[in-house]
């Protein structure tokens, strides 16, 4: 089994003895890492802490037709990509520059389980971070703002490990508009996507002023995917899991009459609650009677995808079932991709015969025993404090703590290479505005990715 904080399990690998949530099963190898070196900083607490205590856990496209999927490799259902195989289980030294190391710096800390941090893309400078019982908090200069600029704690269920709220993402528009758009889990069990309009200072929102864009039944309490993030194109997409359990017992992934186990893309340029959302024609077409809404599909918990900013490819981190955690790769603008489960769990067959279905390998994996049991998935690199870096995607593992940097060399094939061990439960990555990066531990940390001299 591998939910993605299911099981609890006391893990004596890092520092101290740390209770983790455990989303593998079998052993967790050592990788050779350097452990990352912290950056001593004031961090400003709110004046006024949570009161609540801590719980368990753009316009319409032009038509075009509409690629078939699954029948023939073309620009759209298989993307050109290298033919060389990652190296698997292959870690090389850690990436440095000559005149910096990466190293990370806390901004803030006591924070309530934080599943994910963005900026709005406005020009404030303002960072908002998730909290997995229902708020939205706000980082300025710094400063951990006391005020939420959303608190839906009445409405988000988070008794489960993978439920709450997961996300924001702000519309590409929000400087005019003020729209914004949040993933979070119903009290009922439900995936609800819904959108808010924020204050003019962008410090607040009123939960009052929410109209619902989708709301998903989910089976189980686990494997409800989460992230929202607008594309280049403008487009919400919307990482859904596989519905939860183990082994995808309703093969919701391979259904698409199902939204569960996809990626979706949807236009909400003007999402409202008489028209909550519009299909974009060139959405690929997984067949007859398939959900029009489908961009890819066969993904068991995308957990965490993200697009890169300069060339606008995709990025898509797969939670693993008991033995291969996976990173997958797609083009700019081209969806119709099937990345397999449950056929595949990773590059290893998993349950059934795909038959004539056209599959899209990962560009990388790792195993259990490498080290991890669970990927968080990051962002490409492109800030400016480490140069060396810039291009790589940078992502992690939420067990293990050990942050990595994936790349495309220049014959084509992907290096994966370790950045450093961390002794935190890595719950996301986030972005600022100025491409730099930031790592969530769920315990209640924030600290960005940044450049020290070499000792």
């Amino acid at each position: 089994m591998n939910e993605r904080y299911g099981r609890w399990v006391w893990v004596g690998a890092l520092a101290g003895a740390t209770l983790l949530l455990q989303a593998c099963s079998g052993p967790s190898a050592q990788s050779p890492a350097p452990t990352a070196r912290v950056i001593a900083t004031s961090v400003v607490t709110p004046a006024a802490p949570p009161t609540e205590a801590p719980r368990i856990q753009p316009s319409p496209e032009a038509p075009t037709a509409r690629p078939q999927v699954g029948v023939t490799p073309d620009a759209v259902t298989s993307p050109e990509a290298p033919t060389a195989r990652p190296q698997v289980g292959v870690t090389p030294d850690a990436v440095t520059s000559p005149e910096v190391q990466p190293a990370l710096q806390k901004i803030a800390d006591g924070l309530e389980k934080p599943t994910y941090l963005t900026h709005a893309g406005n020009g404030s400078g303002l960072l908002y971070v998730t909290e997995q019982p229902g708020r939205v908090r706000v980082l300025r200069d710094g400063q951990l703002l006391a005020t939420p600029f959303l608190d839906l704690t009445d409405r988000v269920g988070d008794r489960g490990n993978e439920q709450g709220l997961l996300s924001i993402a702000f519309s590409p528009d929000f400087a005019r508009s003020r729209r914004f758009f949040v993933n979070y889990t119903a009290t009922n069990g439900d995936t609800v996507v819904s959108g808010f309009v924020a204050a003019p200072n962008g410090l607040t929102a009123d939960p009052a002023s929410e109209w619902v864009v989708l709301r998903i039944g989910q089976p189980y309490a686990n494997h409800n995917g989460g992230q929202l993030q607008f594309g280049p194109d403008g487009m919400l997409y919307v990482g859904m899991g596989d519905g939860g359990a183990a082994g995808d017992p309703q093969n919701f992934a391979q259904n698409m009459r199902s939204l569960l186990g996809k990626m979706l893309r949807i236009d909400v340029s003007e999402s409202s609650a008489d028209q909550p959302y519009r299909v974009p024609a060139n959405n690929p077409d997984f067949g007859d009677g398939a959900r029009p809404e489908i961009w890819a599909a066969g993904l068991r918990n995308p957990w965490r995808f993200s697009f890169d900013r300069v060339t606008g490819d995709m990025f898509i981190a797969d939670v693993g079932q008991n033995a291969f955690e996976e990173v997958n790769f797609q083009p700019a603008n081209q969806g119709g991709q099937n990345y397999g489960w449950k056929f595949r769990e990773g590059f290893a067959p998993y349950a059934g015969d795909p038959g004539t279905i056209v599959l899209t390998d990962p560009v990388h994996q790792y195993a259990h025993r490498e080290g991890g049991c669970s990927v968080t998935g990051g962002y490409v690199y492109r800030g400016a404090a480490l140069p060396s870096l810039v291009g790589a995607y940078v992502y992690g593992d939420f067990c293990s703590g050990l942050v990595w940097a994936l790349r495309q060399n220049g014959d084509g094939a992907w290096q994966n290479e370790v950045l450093f061990r961390t002794s935190y439960n890595i719950s996301s990555f986030g972005e600022d505005e100025a491409g730099e990066l930031y790592v969530l531990d769920r315990n209640g940390a924030i600290y960005k990715l940044v450049g020290a001299p070499l000792p």
